[in-house]
């Protein structure tokens, strides 16, 4: 069988510098440290930080007051934080820098008195934190397809600016932004779409691998936007199967038997040793597997803490 590896996969450098602020709080602080919501959306992940003495909450008031509570890479909105400031809790803020570029742009629209749109999931964690940073009475106008972006109340010669959720579909959220372009003339906006790097890069990974196999499987939780989007982009591409589990034990392996290659890749929140242990329960099963690289770029991001 042949394998192909997509490259790049899994952790983006967002998702590294929140793990890492976890681990590090829990060796500054010791167990048990509080976060909310979860760090990153990947179930093992999650699972290997609860062992480590972390805490995953929805609300504040489930934390105990005498511990350091982290706030989650997907961001958070403004009312959270004055929140946690008047619970007096210590808090560290994991908010990915790309998502809060997001943040800075929605701020400065709202202290602009321009229109606001946002290309997202409505009830996404990462846009419940953009969409709250700006005031309650201040209308904000949340789409995700383009048949909600015909919908907008808004005149076309309005002042309007706008911003993505950074783990959408490339492909889908590039159709809505030229509909967004060619209704509203003065329209504005960050210079790209703000659709990651490493969202980008994964998608565009899958897309070569499908050059060499028709046969996906992405590693990444349900719950993962951006590993939803990978499988997702895999089958608007030509890919004939496609398959989103968590590791592989969730694989029907009826249906890879008799397959003569296949092709993989990891959302931006999986860690790597996923791939490592589906790349040997491949070895386990099959004989004579053959490992490919497909390489479309070489990332270097790192963000400070």
């Amino acid at each position: 069988m042949d394998i192909y590896l997509a490259e790049p996969r899994g952790f983006c450098a967002g998702v590294r510098r929140a793990i890492f602020m976890v681990e590090n709080a829990l060796a500054q602080y010791g167990a048990p440290v509080y976060v909310r919501h979860e760090i990153v959306h990947n179930k093992h992940v999650i699972a290997d930080l609860t062992a480590k003495g972390a805490v995953f909450i929805e609300e504040l008031d489930e934390a105990d007051s005498r511990r350091p509570v982290i706030f989650s890479a997907h961001g958070i909105s403004q009312k959270v934080e004055e929140e946690a400031a008047a619970r007096g809790l210590t808090t560290i803020d994991a908010t990915c820098p790309l998502v809060e570029k997001v943040h800075r742009e929605v701020r400065r629209f709202q202290d602009e008195n321009i229109e606001i749109i946002v290309i997202g999931k409505q009830n996404h964690p990462e846009i419940i934190g953009t969409v709250g940073q700006v005031s309650p009475e201040r209308k904000v106008h949340i789409i995700y397809t383009l048949e909600e972006a015909r919908k907008l109340d808004i005149p076309s010669e309005a002042r309007v600016g706008f911003v993505t959720q950074t783990t959408l579909s490339i492909d889908d959220t590039q159709e809505i932004i030229a509909y967004l372009k060619q209704r509203f003339p003065h329209i504005c906006g960050l210079p790209k779409a703000d659709i990651c790097y490493a969202t980008t890069n994964r998608q565009t990974a899958v897309k070569e691998l499908i050059k060499s196999t028709p046969n996906i499987v992405i590693l990444g939780s349900k719950n993962s936007s951006n590993s939803r989007h990978l499988k997702e982009t895999a089958l608007k591409n030509g890919a004939q199967r496609a398959w989103l589990v968590d590791d592989w034990r969730e694989l029907d392996w009826a249906e890879i038997d008799g397959l003569d290659s296949l092709g993989i890749s990891a959302g931006a929140s999986a860690p790597e040793y996923l791939v490592e242990e589906l790349l040997a329960e491949l070895a386990r099963r099959y004989d004579n597997i053959n490992k490919h690289r497909v390489i479309i770029a070489e990332e270097s991001v790192n963000f400070k803490l």
